[in-house]
């Protein structure tokens, strides 16, 4: 039987975040940069431990005004800082609600640049490992974070996006450009069940993509994104698809 994971990012002040975690089997949950705070974060891990809901952290840079969907240039060294304290806040309350931490997965402009730049990608993913090895990460499929987490040793577990356009590159099309958000149910539904069952995501200008992603991302920010991310899931399980928190492929030797 086909299974997929549906992962939502939440704690980012949508108002969405108790109803998507009747839907979802994964939740990346924003840890005090681009959004959330302690007692947002402490909320969500209780609701995930309570409904069987795999927890990741879902660090960005730390530029809550523009809601880290913007490149900040700093020194390496401060952007790891902020990494390393997003981490140590969702860690800490996790280990208090008696959670398990299971994956990062990078937020906005910080995760564009990993999936674009390797030797970027590789740097942040190694602080990541530093601090746990045994933590996964939740990666955009066919693009520079998977060859890192995979060159650094991480746990992978593969993400596509369900209502975010693709470049015929395999990444995903930037939001200022007209197209880059998909918005219409019926489209979202149908590249949901064709990624889950064919392996395919179909490219802003038509081109068909392989892809080996066993997790859809739905943004809790789209409109209507709780009946969208419902949808979603009654249209996989209707094809017979079970929803659940795919395993991470092991790091490499």
């Amino acid at each position: 039987m086909t299974s997929i994971d549906l992962n939502a990012d939440l704690g980012e002040g949508m108002g969405t975040d108790e109803d998507l975690l009747e839907i979802v089997s994964s939740a990346s949950i924003a840890c005090g940069g681009h959004a959330g705070d302690a007692p947002t974060i402490r909320h969500i891990l209780k609701l995930c431990k309570a409904r069987g809901v795999r927890a990741g952290a879902h660090p960005g840079y730390a530029d809550p005004k523009r809601f880290g969907r913007f490149r900040v240039v700093m020194p390496l060294d401060q952007l790891l800082g902020q990494i390393r304290s997003q981490l140590f806040l969702v860690r800490f309350i996790a280990d208090e609600v008696g959670i398990p931490l299971s994956y990062v997965k990078l937020h906005g402009a910080l995760a564009n640049q990993t999936a674009e730049e390797l030797a970027f990608a590789v740097g942040i993913f190694a602080t990541i490992q530093a601090m746990n090895a045994q933590m996964a990460v939740l990666a955009l499929d066919n693009s520079q974070q998977v060859r890192a987490a995979k060159a650094v040793g991480m746990p992978l577990i593969r993400e596509a996006y369900a209502d975010r356009a693709y470049t015929a590159e395999g990444l995903l099309v930037p939001r200022a450009q007209e197209g880059a958000v998909i918005d219409d149910a019926e489209a979202v539904i149908e590249r949901c069940l064709r990624l889950a069952r064919d392996g395919e995501i179909v490219a802003i200008d038509g081109t068909v993509l392989k892809s080996s992603a066993r997790s859809i991302c739905l943004h809790g920010d789209t409109p209507g994104a709780v009946d969208l991310a419902r949808d979603v899931r009654d249209a996989l399980e209707g094809e017979g698809i079970t929803i659940a928190a795919m395993p991470p492929e092991p790091a490499e030797d």
